[in-house]
């Protein structure tokens, strides 16, 4: 513990509020957005930078982190890096220069050659210092919004993600057309689904997206098409996905034997092509399984909407988030209406006071006053006896307004355009209070404007659709040998049994059966080299969804009876050894087959022993007699007398 001024600190408490205090800063100022305008801090002062330098012109990356430094104390890269991901979204700042590439991973040229600038649409819908609630820069020298007024669900349109401390978020984008859509079924009170749109298109299963909840989950896949018998190519990524990562693991692939390709060509540039050429005996069909099963050409993601919400991290659903956002639209489009108003009733006031101090000649009575008192004085006595045709008090600063009226204007004041000028703004006033009393259709209004103005060229990229689940055993390619070593009992795929019996082909997923002559059976993976046991009676490739038949004959223990079964083997353990006698000691395997599919029972000639009690030495067994049971079953008495061979009828 550390003591300071007889006053004594605990040192787990010390480092618990430390830790608190971290994990607030890192969740509420680098990690998770803010629910009011959608936006991290970095991305919020880029944004307020990149209005202060506004003037229609690009402005260069450089400049514009440089000016976004007065509010953002984290260092000029940590703002470059956010700066040129808000850029390649494509929806705030209109880029202009090599700004990196989405589909290729390439990075954007330094920061001195490239420039941005805001587009139309982020002047229309992020900016208005009216309504901007503002706070002290960290230095206190300048001023910077503590939100930005966003009139559009900003957050779902460009998606997110961050990992704070013991905290994380990923919000995966929305098509901007379908988010307006959605926005004005929420006006209307009506329900409605949102499901994400990827920038690099490719196909999107969201039967489990549980509207970007914790627990659900998105696949996304590549667009693959067969363009020749033996050729398919890659026209669209999943997201996040480059076609660098993509080929890289395509390659992996084929080297671990679970696809065969000839050659892979990426010609991407402004769009994906990626060519990849088959092999012969590669069907197209199992080629595009297996690239979803075993490389980049589908991922999934976990979606985890946590936001900054009152100043606290919650999880919400997009649901929650877009009827929020739209709540959020049309209070501000309520307080712009509200204060434009004003501004309207204040030029009217003005315009009419004007109008009445000029044509009824009241700046005549201050020609004979001495003094300021008796020039105010005189004003307010030539207004008085119209101060009914005003829709307000007239105040102290009303007269000074009055009397800083150059004589040129009023000499030029003109009755009738005055009229004019008023009865517009009186106009003007109506359609506000009317917007207002109808409040939620012009909020509808105000969405179907940014549809018709922005949303041309922004229709959905990533097909909706639900996948049927890859099984990457089937789909998988059997280009391995498995080798068999009877005698020492290894089998494998390893170079070191390449010289024993090829008993089959394999992949490297399959798993290997195998048949002890005492009476045991297990299943493993498929490896270079494992023990079944010595002169084992079976071993194959196991087929699980397509379970064998085996018929077998044993004697139980070293002088019992001799049985005959036949049955199926279906979930086993692997690595797990299974006795399919009655597991006496000296248990011996007289007689094993696997039948073959549409392969008939066998029949066998059983031949006892010259000094066998019995009198018939040599009978006859139809396998047909026996019902398919499970590996369990111990089978019928074939004979309680010692048994010399077993071979086939003939």
């Amino acid at each position: 513990m550390i003591s300071t001024n007889s006053d004594i600190t605990h040192v787990d408490e010390m480092f618990r509020d430390y830790y608190l205090d971290y994990a607030s800063y890192v969740g509420l100022d680098r990690a998770v957005p803010y629910i009011e305008d959608g936006m991290k801090p970095v991305q919020r002062r880029i944004l307020h930078a990149l209005n202060e330098l506004e003037d229609g012109r690009y402005n260069k990356v450089a400049n514009v982190v440089g000016h976004t430094m007065r509010y953002h104390p984290h260092g000029d890269k940590s703002i470059e890096d956010a700066l040129v991901g808000l850029g390649q979204k494509g929806l705030l700042i209109d880029t202009q220069g090599n700004w990196g590439n989405i589909y290729t991973g390439d990075p954007a040229a330094a920061a001195r050659y490239i420039e941005g600038r805001l587009t139309p649409f982020a002047k229309e819908v992020v900016f208005n210092p009216k309504t901007t609630e503002w706070t002290l820069s960290y230095d206190t020298r300048s001023k910077e919004p503590v939100h930005l007024p966003v009139k559009f669900p900003l957050l779902l349109a460009q998606g997110v993600e961050g990992i704070g401390v013991a905290l994380a978020t990923e919000i995966l984008p929305h098509n901007f057309c379908e988010l307006i859509d959605a926005s004005i079924e929420v006006m209307r009170g009506n329900p409605f689904e949102i499901f994400p749109d990827f920038p690099t298109g490719g196909l999107a299963d969201v039967s489990n997206y549980n509207a970007g909840k914790q627990g659900g989950r998105v696949k996304v896949r590549a667009r693959i098409e067969q363009k020749k018998k033996y050729q398919l190519v890659i026209t669209e990524l999943p997201y996040g996905v480059t076609v660098g990562k993509l080929c890289e693991s395509i390659v992996a692939a084929n080297d671990k034997g679970k696809i065969k390709i000839q050659s892979i060509t990426d010609n991407t540039a402004k769009a994906v092509e990626v060519l990849i050429n088959l092999h012969s005996d590669m069907p197209a069909e199992t080629a595009i399984e297996a690239l979803y099963a075993f490389t980049s050409c589908e991922v999934s993601f976990a979606p985890n909407a946590c936001v900054v919400v009152e100043g606290r991290p919650q999880f919400l659903s997009v649901v929650d988030i877009l009827k929020i956002s739209a709540a959020q639209t049309k209070d501000l489009i309520r307080r712009e209406l509200e204060i434009r108003l004003g501004e309207l009733e204040d030029k009217w006031h003005m315009a009419s006071l004007e109008r009445i101090f000029i044509e009824n000649r009241i700046y005549r009575d201050i020609e004979d006053q001495d003094t300021w008192e008796k020039v105010v004085a005189a004003v307010w006595q030539g207004l008085k006896p119209h101060l009914n045709l005003l829709r307000r008090e007239v105040t102290d600063d009303d007269i000074l307004k009055l009397l800083e009226i150059r004589i040129k204007r009023i000499s030029k004041y003109n009755s009738f355009q005055a009229e004019e000028h008023i009865k517009g703004l009186e106009g003007e006033m109506e359609e506000i209070q009317h917007s207002l009393k109808n409040l939620t259709r012009y909020t509808i209004k105000h969405f179907k404007d940014l549809k018709r103005k922005y949303g041309a060229g922004r229709e959905r990229k990533t097909e909706l659709t639900e996948f049927t689940k890859v099984l990457a055993k089937k789909v998988i390619v059997a280009n391995q040998n498995l080798y068999l070593n009877r005698k020492e009992g290894f089998v494998g795929i390893g170079g070191s049994l390449r010289k024993e019996d090829n008993i089959s082909k394999c992949s490297t997923m399959d798993d290997i059966i195998s048949f002890t002559r005492e009476g045991t059976m297990k299943v493993s993976r498929v490896s270079d080299k494992a023990f079944v046991g010595k002169n084992p009676v079976h071993v194959a490739v196991f087929e699980k969804d397509e379970p064998k038949t085996y018929c077998m004959v044993y004697r139980d223990g070293r002088a019992g009876k001799v049985y005959a079964k036949k049955f199926q083997v279906a979930g086993v353990t692997r690595d797990k050894e299974y006795d399919l006698t009655k597991g006496s000691a000296g248990s011996r395997v007289l007689f094993f087959t696997a039948l073959k599919e549409g392969e008939g029972s066998p029949r066998i000639e059983v031949t006892l022993t010259d000094d066998s009690g019995a009198r018939k030495k040599v009978f006859e067994f139809d396998f047909a007699e026996l019902a398919v049971k499970g590996r369990g079953v111990l089978g019928n008495v074939l004979t309680k007398y010692k048994v010399a061979k077993i071979i086939y009828a003939k």
